[in-house]
């Protein structure tokens, strides 16, 4: 793209139901795969396509996010023109109530969008780990002919927040429903990222604002199915949506298999997150690791399967870990033993303790936390 486009960035998801993980931090701000945050995988498919005027939206526990974006630098997004812009959620009106929906956000933020030079609006949710090629949506809006166009994926992961996605034969949406009863199997479902033409979004949010109405999807996109040329771009690579603990969980050990990894660090062109000066991963002569992603700093003494240790991660004697994820700085102390658990950072597993969950419901300990 030629600075064409512009990206308004929802930094949360009301529906989100991450719970432990997102009780100090913004759903954007979750740590994914050793080393990176979710909103890395949207932040470098905007630049990758050059678009570098990019307005996050929050809604709250933001302070994690503005710590891990800084000034956007290590998205090469610390410019005197365009950059990154980060919206509290209190700035949108007087009262300091936070905002309903997107419509009400996306309304307040039209002096934003019109002062800036670009010709459409990308929106997108953060919760999403993909790795996309823009400038191809773009191609394929202009060429479509299209008023929006939708980015969809095909899962099996449908649970009633995901809006089911139908088309002709010419890829025209026909209709957007939540899933029922009798839905089964691999279902194309709404992403939460629309590509659109600027003026046109302003105008639609402004109708839809002066009529009380705050859902997008519902009262644009449903709305609009009949009235406007609404596309779907349906993404083929492998896609992460990251809604509940459960799929967080399921997303992550997916990542320990090396076509997924490929697919979404390098398919299109390379995931950046914010650079940390730290040591290699040291193992001690104790160490037994299989099929894990280890991030570095990482101090490891003990056995580690089929699990993901984030940076700085110690590791004693006679500990294991296995189907886990174990985030920054978190130490497990001698013989512990953790099986399908998650703990967040900061977290402190004493000698000897065993925790142990299930492959559809693991164990989450909290930031912090000392057992």
């Amino acid at each position: 793209m030629k600075n064409k486009t512009m990206g308004i960035l929802f930094a949360s998801d009301k529906e989100s139901h991450l719970n432990d993980l997102t009780i100090h931090r913004t759903t954007s701000s979750v740590p994914f795969g050793g080393r990176y945050r979710l909103i890395d995988f949207t932040l470098s498919n905007f630049v990758n396509a050059n678009i570098t005027t990019i307005g996050v939206v929050t809604r709250n526990n933001y302070n994690s996010l503005m710590d891990h974006i800084r000034m956007g630098r290590d998205w090469d997004l610390s410019r005197k023109n365009s950059g990154i812009t980060v919206f509290p959620p209190m700035v949108f009106d007087s009262a300091h109530t936070v905002y309903k929906g997107k419509i009400e956000a996306l309304y307040m933020l039209r002096g934003y969008m019109m002062e800036a030079s670009e010709d459409y609006v990308v929106i997108a949710n953060a919760n999403i780990a993909y790795n996309i090629d823009f400038d191809e949506v773009e191609k394929f809006h202009i060429a479509k002919g299209a008023d929006i166009t939708v980015l969809t994926y095909s899962t099996d992961d449908v649970n009633p927040r995901k809006l089911i996605v139908s088309t002709d034969k010419n890829d025209r949406i026909k209709d957007m429903r939540f899933p029922v009863a009798s839905d089964s199997g691999k279902q194309v479902c709404d992403l939460n990222i629309y590509f659109i033409k600027k003026d046109l979004l302003i105008s639609l949010v402004d109708n839809a604002y002066a009529h009380g109405a705050y859902d997008f999807e519902k009262d644009i996109i449903q709305a609009q199915l009949q009235d406007l040329y609404i596309m779907n771009y349906e993404l083929k690579d492998y896609v992460a949506v990251i809604d509940r603990i459960s799929s967080y969980f399921k997303c992550s050990m997916d990542l320990l298999n090396p076509e997924v990894r490929e697919s979404l660090f390098y398919k299109h062109s390379p995931i950046l997150t914010k650079v940390k000066d730290t040591v290699p991963a040291r193992y001690k002569e104790g160490a037994d690791v299989k099929n894990s992603i280890i991030a570095d700093g990482c101090v490891i003494d003990g056995t580690v399967e089929n699990s993901i240790l984030f940076r700085s991660v110690k590791v004693g004697k006679g500990a294991v870990i296995r189907n886990s994820i174990i985030m920054e700085d978190s130490i497990i102390m001698d013989g512990a033993t953790l099986n399908y658990t998650i703990t967040d950072k900061d977290v402190i597993i004493q000698e000897g303790r065993t925790l142990s969950g299930y492959e559809t419901y693991p164990m989450v300990v909290v930031k912090g936390k000392v057992i």
